[in-house]
């Protein structure tokens, strides 16, 4: 099955949708994002599993990533983000004081930590912050994180799903470095992109023309400054349909007229999850 590198530790959410999606892969973990990158584009065999977005907080800031490795995009998976607060076995609610995760952890579970007055400590990932309250011996400390990462780091759940809103999702992209694609035929694809516009007065106005002419619908189209600048930028943008449908392709075209960089991502089948 190869291998799969993400970001983080055993236990983080990222580990849990690679297991979701290649559970025979081999899973392995790497410290930062740009790490899972490169390795992904030394090694043709391996893939990465990376979250893009998620419903309630936004984009995770991999952009430049994605702009500078340009890796093909397989699939896209919608992963349900269920935060439980994790200590130790026996630890009751009163004794705990301190709360220990990833920002965007602690920011969708900001009501539950109010309301039990914890002090909140920032750590860069879910899973990460499990292991280290696994270590301290401490039970006024807990965690945010997966019900993956209490039976990996031996902890207790003591509260479950304590997310501000039900129904929170990140969107997971599945990449690497060989260039793969779906045969079109009638199912929801995805057909993602970048592209970098020429220097000139209404460009983006003129540029997405084609889109509306030939009735092609987009779900994401977001600006990023290109590094160490302010005034140029990329965009990154996903498009309903594949590459191979006609009306796709003479958009596209109609597109590349206007932009001095333009590369497919990869095109993959929409998660269902989508239509809900």
């Amino acid at each position: 099955m190869g291998k799969i590198f993400f970001q983080g530790t055993f236990g983080a959410y990222s580990h849990l949708a690679a297991l979701s999606i290649e559970p025979k892969a081999e899973i392995i973990p790497c410290k930062t994002f740009d790490e899972c990158f490169l390795k992904a584009s030394k090694d043709k065999s391996s893939k990465i599993i990376i979250p893009e977005s998620n419903r309630i907080t936004g984009n995770i800031g991999i952009e430049y990533l994605v702009f500078e490795y340009r890796l093909n995009i397989y699939a896209e998976y919608y992963q349900k983000i269920e935060h439980n607060l994790l200590a130790l076995s026996g630890t009751k609610l009163s004794e705990i004081k301190d709360i220990y995760s990833h920002s965007q952890a602690l920011s969708q579970c900001s009501k539950f930590i109010k309301k039990n007055n914890f002090v909140e400590h920032v750590r860069a990932d879910t899973a990460g912050s499990a292991e280290m309250v696994s270590k301290s011996k401490n039970k006024r400390i807990a965690a945010i994180a997966s019900s993956l990462s209490a039976k990996t780091y031996g902890l207790e759940i003591i509260k479950n799903n304590i997310e501000n809103e039900e129904g929170n999702l990140t969107r997971f992209l599945v990449m690497g470095k060989n260039i793969l694609q779906p045969e079109f035929n009638n199912k929801k694809y995805i057909t993602s992109f970048l592209f970098k516009l020429k220097s000139k007065p209404a460009a983006l106005y003129q540029s997405l023309g084609g889109f509306a002419i030939n009735g092609v619908n987009l779900t994401k189209l977001q600006s990023y400054p290109e590094k160490n600048s302010f005034d140029s930028f990329f965009f990154l943008c996903d498009l309903d349909g594949h590459i191979e449908d006609p009306k796709v392709q003479k958009s596209l075209e109609e597109l590349g007229l206007h932009c001095q960089d333009f590369h497919v991502l990869g095109v993959f089948e929409a998660d269902k999850l989508r239509e809900k």
